[in-house]
Formats: structure tokens, C-alpha cells, sequence
């Protein structure tokens, strides 16, 4: 929708709900901007088109015929267009709290905060302060937006995969059924074209960007369909220890949460860090630049090798 469409839809709203009494289309057409003031056709054709799609996302337009007018008028009454009072019990309101917790480093983080606002200025409280439930999820896998509006939409995805204990990249085009989450790690299940077979992909093994592939609604999630099912629940995450250069006088973060840290030389130290995943290890030490590099084990030293060959590539690109 054009921005012009939606000032106009929006003037018209506003117009029909503020009239005290129903409004003619002649008095509308010189009330609200956008119309065309000297093509009567034109402005029949437009204002008839207004009035179905406002109607068609539920804004109820009244028409009202004046035995002693030729025309009939038209307005929005207010009882009818406004919410009524919302009443949520202490735990739903948690809930929402909490749903608003999941989504604060992803792309709605906007609007997940103006509904809270909106809720609190209604005298709702979403804290979470005394309740007892806590939140253990996070977005940080940037490929997530992009796969939650697909889901969402019904749309075909495509996106380069590395699969697990392969170094192999391969190109995935999958209908997304959802987004699951199991121990802090978020997967995308969906049925893979090329294979034909349902899959479930782990977010953090896609590399670069997901793209959508044509239309909305290309697709249909099968009737019964048990997402977690699917997933599983993975084994228990096992620790392991990874031994990281850290610059002198650098890297205080990092030199606090490691497991030992010893005096090196050339300027460097070497710090032992516990990790469980390569890839949210290569994450954290890719992100401090050339005060850190991965000695051991290789796998994570790969990753960390990724990450930047990656960052390298986007900056290129620009």
C-alpha cells in the first residue's frame, strides 16, 4: 500500500470517527485529503474501494439514509470501533511480560515494548519482578527474523546450510513449518524440496543470508504435525575447555569468566575458557577483533576463522 493510500485511509478513519453525524460523500471528498475534487467518477470509484478494504480489516462503517436527503451519510461509530476494556488475570499478564521478553533482540522488540506500554497505561502489570517464571531464551541467530515472518506467511525459504560435523555447505530450499527452541538453541523444521522429506535445520549452522522464494501462502503445514516432536530434545551439551591468546591489558570480559588465566609472552596471554558450542565461542571471540585468537581445539579455531572470513565478505560487499 502506497503511502498516499494509507494517509487517505487514515484521514478517513479519523474524519468518520470525529463527526457527531453522518457525512455525506460529497462532504467527505472536500473533508478529507486525497480525493479528487473535480472527477466525479474518479472520486466515486476511489472513495467505494475505501470504504470495502476498511471494512475488510474490521472498522465498521455505518450507513445511515435521511428520509429528506438525496444522499445517504456515513459514519464510524466510536462504541463500535473501540476495544473494550482489557481485564487480564496475574498470571496471563506474566505470560505476556515474559512473550515480550523473547522478542527483545529480535525485530519486533518494537512493538512487543508499545504493547506493554500500552498495557500498563491500562493499569495491567507485566513485571515479572514476583513471579516465577524466568526467561532462558534468547535471538540472537540473525538468520531467526527472516524465518519467523516466513513461517508466518507461509513462504518458501532458501539458505545455505553446513551440516553438523561436515564442513560442507550445502544450499536448502524448505518450506518453514516453525521455530522451535530446545536448551537455548533455536531450529527451523519444514519440509525440504530437494530431499522431499521433512528436516530440521539448527539456526546456527546457516550461513549467510535466508532469502524468501515467491509468494505468500506457497504452502500448508501438515494437519498433526508435532514440532518439538521433531526436534527432540538434544543430549545434554558436554563442557569443554578452549584455550584462547588474549592481548595484555585487553579483554577483561573474557579474562573474567575464564577458567585460568597464565602470563604469556610477545605480548600475549593465554586464557582458558569454557565452552560447550564452537559457534557461540567463534561468536564472542570473533567480536573483540585482534585482542583474541582460538589456539585449541580446532574446531572451534575453524569457526572463529569463519566468522571473520564472513565479516570480511560483507565488508567487501559494500
Amino acid at each position: 500500500m502506497s503511502r498516499r493510500k494509507t494517509e487517505r485511509l487514515l484521514n478517513l478513519v479519523i474524519c468518520l470517527l470525529a463527526t457527531h453525524r453522518p457525512l455525506s460523500a460529497e462532504q467527505i471528498r472536500h473533508a478529507v485529503p486525497g480525493y479528487d475534487p473535480d472527477n466525479d467518477e474518479a472520486f466515486q470509484r476511489m472513495f467505494e474501494r475505501d470504504k470495502n478494504e476498511l471494512r475488510e480489516i474490521g472498522i465498521p462503517i455505518e450507513v445511515h439514509k435521511d428520509p429528506w436527503e438525496d444522499d445517504p451519510g456515513y459514519r464510524i461509530p466510536r462504541e463500535a470501533y473501540e476495544l473494550p476494556e482489557i481485564t487480564l488475570e496475574p498470571d496471563e499478564a506474566a505470560v505476556l511480560g515474559l512473550a515480550a521478553q523473547v522478542w527483545q533482540r529480535a525485530s519486533l522488540a518494537d512493538a512487543a515494548g508499545g504493547a506493554l506500554l500500552k498495557l500498563r497505561a491500562g493499569g495491567v502489570r507485566t513485571d515479572l519482578a514476583e513471579g516465577p517464571l524466568e526467561l532462558r531464551l534468547h535471538t540472537r541467530d540473525p538468520a531467526f527474523p527472516t524465518l519467523w515472518e516466513a513461517v508466518r506467511d507461509r513462504r518458501v525459504v532458501t539458505f545455505d546450510y553446513r551440516s553438523a560435523g561436515s564442513e560442507a555447505v550445502l544450499t536448502r530450499v524448505v518450506e518453514p513449518w516453525g521455530v522451535v527452541s530446545r536448551y537455548g538453541r533455536w531450529y527451523v523444521v519444514g519440509h525440504d524440496r530437494d530431499r522431499d522429506a521433512s528436516r530440521v535445520f539448527r539456526l546456527g549452522r546457516i550461513t549467510g543470508r535466508v532469502s524468501p522464494v515467491g509468494r505468500p501462502g506457497a504452502f500448508t503445514v501438515p494437519e498433526g504435525v508435532d514440532l518439538r516432536a521433531m526436534v527432540g530434545y538434544p543430549e545434554q551439551p558436554v563442557e569443554r575447555v578452549a584455550l584462547v591468546l588474549v592481548r595484555q591489558d585487553t579483554c577483561q570480559g573474557l579474562r573474567h569468566l575464564a577458567r585460568a588465566v597464565r602470563t604469556g609472552s610477545d605480548g600475549w596471554d593465554e586464557a582458558e575458557v569454557v565452552f560447550t558450542d564452537p559457534e557461540r565461542l567463534a561468536g564472542w571471540i570473533a567480536s573483540l577483533g585482534p585482542h583474541a585468537k582460538v589456539v585449541d581445539p580446532p574446531d572451534a579455531r575453524e569457526a572463529v576463522i569463519r566468522r571473520l572470513k564472513g565479516a570480511q565478505k560483507k565488508e567487501a560487499l559494500r
